[in-house]
Parts: structure tokens; C-alpha cells; sequence
């Protein structure tokens, strides 16, 4: 048999396919770049892995029921709620409860409400098409502080609750049970109505006396960085605080400021109030003590225009006869008085209305008469409110009328006051007793047009705190401007004036004119009314100043203010001048009024009020006092 021999072409071929692969291994060869980007990949996933293994160490972890080994490794971290991490529900699941009003989502992990939207809510504007969500994507959270009997600290937030739903006729009672046996559990119970903003909320232990540490308090804490959900971000930081409520009825609030802290005692509900939105922690068992904070995020409004505030609320959960056991309950809703009010919890107490008498100025005056133009009568918003500021306005024209009478009388004896101070120009004090001496007899009380003033100032404030907290005027729209509660810009400028904004408001524009012509038509006759007293300020001055500061200080504080309030300050001055022009030309005559001056100079001078014998005894107290320092 012939052996078989290796010919030139074979040997060519070889060596052809040997230089082939030697020549593609080089040019697959990896780059160093290649190379150190592998490296950092492998470095990573080894990094990931180490990282979850430590969270495995620490966290719950979801487990077959029944698996004894792994049930040993778990008690090592969680203690006596091992158990809850064996249990099929150990899942990042939520469940869902919703009705009319509000759609709520509750996270197995924590048993918290992780999503609270409302309904037929829109933010922004009318249309956007964004529901209101008060709580989404972690802005809010709930968490029990739970310490063992074996020494061990653990937090409700990173432990599994096991969820289950019923339905009790219409509601739906939700049950999320944190469990450390299969009869022992903390649990969360929300129980929500149909077509309602409340949701009931049982929080209590069963059997846990042998796992927790009885002997103090539970720490319960609660906080949520608020939305914004308005056009103007800074407009609705300026409303948004905590609000509470003693057990005795008092209320009060954390305050609007940078940092804020409050710890009051006694507490029956806690508010998170927004704007025109609040969510609300009641509970039938007083805190004992709470702590309060307060953090404002809106420091520049052209940047921080996501969330307005940072509110936390911690309370002590105390132990009775070695469990826990409170009756709560959740509000989702709108700041809106009528809505809190039907409640009969003093929610309503939450809406700024303003103290003592300005708050029963909007409770028993402005509330009930804006709520019968607008619901009763069914008016639009914008109607409602020109018709409110007639009613007000013509109510108090009397007290309009004293005033210019007032003045118009002093008017009259300008000359007369003038004459005095000319002839005692170099004893100021007694031309004060003599021109008290001119007002005595002529029966003009120089005070009579400050009353008037005085009188019509707390149902002035009391527009400035009811406007912005009326919820009916939220997107309602009038004219230009497409919702009453927010600015009306009609012009969008290209920058940003500090303390004014980015925008024009035309009814702050049409409020600071009617303003600047009643200050022009009325300053002449204060100044007249008002002469210059030796050692004050020269008023006539001022008031020139004020006719012009006035009017601009008015456009750049409404600017950014809501147009209801803007639209009823300039329907007020307007009116006010219409009410001034015909009191002037129809009820006052100031030749008749001279007379009547002459007339009452001639009869025996009225007894002097206890006031004006006061200020005579200071007179001449001080008039003996010069007298004695001139004798040394």
C-alpha cells in the first residue's frame, strides 16, 4: 500500500489558513478601552450582588411558609415578625379601594396608603387632564417605630402586611395585618364609604404583648412633601401649614415660615392643609404630645416648582393592657369650609378665615351671603361676587356717610382752626385747648371720621383672608380670567420681576386705578378737613405720596394674587366713589352745614365726653408743667 505524502499544495493550504485565523484573532483582539469597560461590568454585577446580599441580611425577604431553615435566618433580623415574610402576600403588591370621591391604593410593604387621587379633581387648570393625586411616588409615608422584647428596633414601612378585602353592604373594609403568628398582628383597617372623602382607620394589635416591648409609647410618624397643584406655586406655598386641634376645641397652626416646629398636647386631628386640598390624621383618642415640623421648598419659584412643603407629624401610640388601639380616620380632600364643615369634627376650622372678629366677619357675614348668590340663587362665580360688593358696600354707607360729614363739617371750620393757630403761634397748647374749646361748641367731634374708618377696617382684612380660601372659586372663570382663585394674566412677559412675577394681572391693574382716583378725589377734603397741627407730620404731604405708593403697592401684591380677590377690591372702590359723588352732591351742603355750625355755636355748649375731659386735664397738666419749668 503506497503511503500518503504531504504535497506543496497542501502544505500551502495550511499555511494559508493558519496566517488566516492568526491574522482574525488580531483583529478581534479587544481594545484597552474594551478591556477596562469589562472589567467595570464584572466589578458592578459583583457589587450588586455583594449589595443584596447585605439587604437580604436586613430586609424581609419572601420565602415558602413552612421552610424551617429559612424561617431561622429570618428571625435573626426580624425577630418574632419572621413570620410575615414567609407568608405569600410578601410581595411589592397594592391593593385597591376606590368610590365616587377618592381612588386609594395600600401597599402590602408597609400597609400604607402609597396613592390617594381624587376624582373629577384637575390640577393647574380646568382641562389639563392631570387628576389631583395628593400622595404618588413615595411623596408620602407612613411608620410605626416597633421595639421588641428581644432588643430589636424595626420599622413598619419595610415589613410585609397581609392584605385582605370584604364589603359590608357598600363599603369596603380593607384589613392589612403585619403578622408574628397566625393570631398575632398589628393591623391597619380602612373602611371607606360610598361617595365620601373619610376613610375609617382601626389601628390595632392582637397577641403582641409577648413580642413588643409594652412598657413606652409606639412612635407613629407620618410625612408627605406636598404637590403643587395650582398655577402659582409660591401663591399656594403661602397656604399650605399644619393645622391641628386640642381636645378642647382650640386650634392653631405650625405657621407659614422657612422651618417651623410646634408640639402641642392634646391633639384630636392633624392636617396637612394645601391650598385648596388637605389630608387629615383624626382620631377619637387624643395624642398625648405630638411634634410638628414644617419645611418650606419654594425658594425660588422659577426652579422649585414641583413641591411646595416638607410636613412631618410624630405621635406616641400608647399601649392599653398591652395592645394598641385607636379609631382613626383619613381625609382626602378639598379645603373646601361647606365639605369639612358636614363632618362635625371642626375640620372647618382649618381654613384661614382670621381671628376674633375678622373670622366672624366670613362665618356669620361673608360665608352665608356668598354661599346664597352662588348655590342658592345659582349666580356665576363672577356675578356673585360684583353682587356680594354692592351688598356689602351699601350696608355700610351709613357709616360712608358719617365719614364724609365729618369731614365736611371740619371742612367748615378750617378757617376758624387756621385763625387759632395764627393767633396762639407761639403757645402750642393753648391752641389745642382752644380749638378743642371750637369743636366742643360747634358740635363737631373731631373723631367722627376716624370711627367710621375704624369700623369699615376688619370687614376689609376679613375680604382678604375669605377670597383666597374660598374653594367655589377654584377654575371658575369670569371674563378673562379663566379661574377666580389664581392670577388672571393676560400678558406673559419674558423675564422675571422680583415681588411681582413673570406675568401681568389686569384686574390688580383696573383695582390700583379705581384706588389712585379715590384717593385723588378724597385727599383734597382730608387735607382741608385735617389742618397742620404744630410738631405732627405735615399730613397734606403724605398724602400726596400715598395717592401714588398706594395704587403701585396694590399692583405688585395682587399680581399674584387670586382674581376673585383683585375683581371685589376694584367693585369696592368703584362703588365707593359712586356712593362718595352722590353723598356729596346730593346729602351734603356745606353752606346748610355752616349754618348749622353757626347755629349750634349760639346755644349752651354740650357737656364734654369723658374722653374729651381727659385729654383737657393732660393739657393743662402739661400747660401747669411748662409753667413751672419757665419759673426756674
Amino acid at each position: 500500500m503506497e503511503e500518503k505524502k504531504l504535497d506543496l499544495n497542501s502544505i500551502i493550504g495550511f499555511v494559508l489558513i493558519f496566517g488566516i485565523l492568526i491574522w482574525i484573532m488580531y483583529q478581534n483582539k479587544p481594545s484597552e478601552a474594551q478591556i477596562a469597560a469589562e472589567k467595570a461590568k464584572k466589578e458592578l454585577v459583583a457589587t450588586q450582588k455583594a449589595k443584596k446580599a447585605i439587604q437580604a441580611a436586613v430586609a424581609p425577604v419572601a420565602v415558602v411558609a413552612g421552610d424551617s431553615t429559612q424561617l431561622v435566618q429570618l428571625q435573626k433580623t426580624l425577630g418574632g415578625f419572621a413570620y410575615s415574610a414567609t407568608l405569600p402576600s410578601a410581595k411589592e403588591e397594592v391593593t385597591t379601594i376606590e368610590n365616587e370621591k377618592v381612588i386609594l391604593k395600600i401597599a402590602n410593604k408597609g400597609g400604607y396608603i402609597v396613592e390617594a387621587t381624587l376624582k373629577n379633581l384637575e390640577k393647574f387648570k380646568k382641562g389639563s387632564g392631570q387628576l389631583v393625586e395628593l400622595i404618588k411616588d413615595n411623596n408620602a409615608n407612613l411608620n410605626i417605630q416597633l421595639q421588641t422584647n428581644d432588643n430589636r428596633t424595626l420599622n413598619t414601612k419595610d415589613l410585609y402586611f397581609e392584605p385582605t378585602i370584604t364589603k359590608v353592604g357598600a363599603d369596603q373594609i380593607l384589613s392589612m395585618k403585619l403578622k408574628a403568628g397566625a393570631n398575632e398582628f398589628l393591623e391597619y383597617k380602612y373602611i371607606l364609604k360610598p361617595n365620601d372623602y373619610m376613610v375609617g382607620f382601626d389601628l390595632r394589635s392582637q397577641g403582641l404583648n409577648k413580642v413588643l416591648n409594652t412598657s413606652k409609647p409606639l412612635d407613629l410618624e407620618w410625612s408627605m412633601k406636598t404637590y403643587r397643584n395650582e398655577k402659582s406655586v409660591s401663591y399656594e406655598d403661602r397656604y399650605t401649614d399644619i393645622r391641628y386641634e386640642y381636645e378642647d376645641g382650640k386650634d392653631n397652626s405650625t405657621g407659614l415660615g422657612k422651618d417651623t416646629e410646634d408640639t402641642p398636647i392634646k391633639v384630636s386631628y392633624i392636617a396637612f392643609k394645601q391650598h385648596f386640598f388637605s389630608s387629615i390624621l383624626l382620631t377619637d383618642k387624643p395624642f398625648e404630645t405630638s411634634k410638628l415640623h414644617s419645611t418650606k421648598l419654594v425658594n425660588d419659584e422659577t426652579i422649585d416648582t414641583v413641591f411646595t412643603k416638607q410636613l412631618k407629624a410624630n405621635v406616641p401610640l400608647a399601649f392599653s393592657n398591652g395592645e394598641i388601639d385607636y379609631k382613626m380616620s383619613w381625609y382626602f380632600g378639598p379645603s373646601d369650609y361647606k365639605t369639612l364643615k358636614q363632618y362635625d369634627k371642626n375640620l372647618e376650622k382649618i381654613i384661614p378665615l382670621g381671628w376674633g372678629i375678622f373670622g366672624w366677619i366670613n362665618k356669620f357675614i361673608f360665608i352665608p351671603l356668598f354661599g346664597f348668590l352662588s348655590s342658592t340663587l345659582g349666580l356665576s362665580l363672577g356675578i356673585a361676587i360684583i353682587i356680594f360688593t354692592i351688598l356689602i358696600k351699601v350696608a355700610m354707607s351709613p357709616i360712608t356717610f358719617k365719614s364724609f360729614l365729618s369731614q365736611a363739617k371740619m371742612k367748615v371750620l378750617r378757617p376758624e382752626i387756621t385763625e387759632l393757630g395764627e393767633k396762639f403761634k407761639k403757645d402750642p397748647m393753648k391752641k389745642q385747648q382752644e380749638t378743642m374749646k371750637l369743636y366742643n361748641k360747634a358740635g363737631v367731634n373731631p373723631m367722627a371720621g376716624c370711627i367710621p374708618a375704624l369700623i369699615q377696617l376688619p370687614f376689609m382684612y376679613a375680604s382678604f383672608q375669605f377670597f383666597p380660601s374660598a374653594y367655589e372659586l377654584r377654575q371658575k372663570g369670569f371674563l378673562w380670567a379663566d379661574d377666580l382663585s389664581s392670577f388672571d394674566a393676560v400678558v406673559k412677559l419674558p423675564f422675571h420681576i422680583p415681588l411681582y412675577g413673570d406675568h401681568i394681572s389686569l384686574f390688580p391693574v383696573l383695582a390700583s386705578i379705581a384706588i389712585f382716583f379715590y384717593m385723588k378725589m378724597t385727599s383734597g377734603d382730608q387735607q382741608m378737613a385735617a389742618p397742620q397741627q404744630e410738631g405732627m407730620p405735615d399730613m397734606a404731604k403724605m398724602m400726596k405720596y400715598m395717592i401714588y405708593i398706594s395704587p403701585i403697592m396694590m399692583l405688585f401684591f395682587f399680581n399674584s394674587y387670586g382674581a376673585g380677590l383683585s375683581l371685589y377690591n376694584f367693585i369696592s372702590n368703584l362703588i365707593t366713589i359712586g356712593i362718595m359723588l352722590v353723598i356729596k352732591r346730593y346729602f351734603i351742603d356745606s353752606d346748610k352745614i355752616h349754618a348749622q355750625i353757626q347755629e349750634n355755636k349760639l346755644k349752651e355748649p354740650k357737656k364734654q365726653s369723658k374722653f374729651q375731659q381727659k385729654l383737657q386735664e393732660v393739657m393743662e397738666q402739661a400747660e401747669a408743667e411748662k409753667a413751672k419749668k419757665a419759673k426756674k
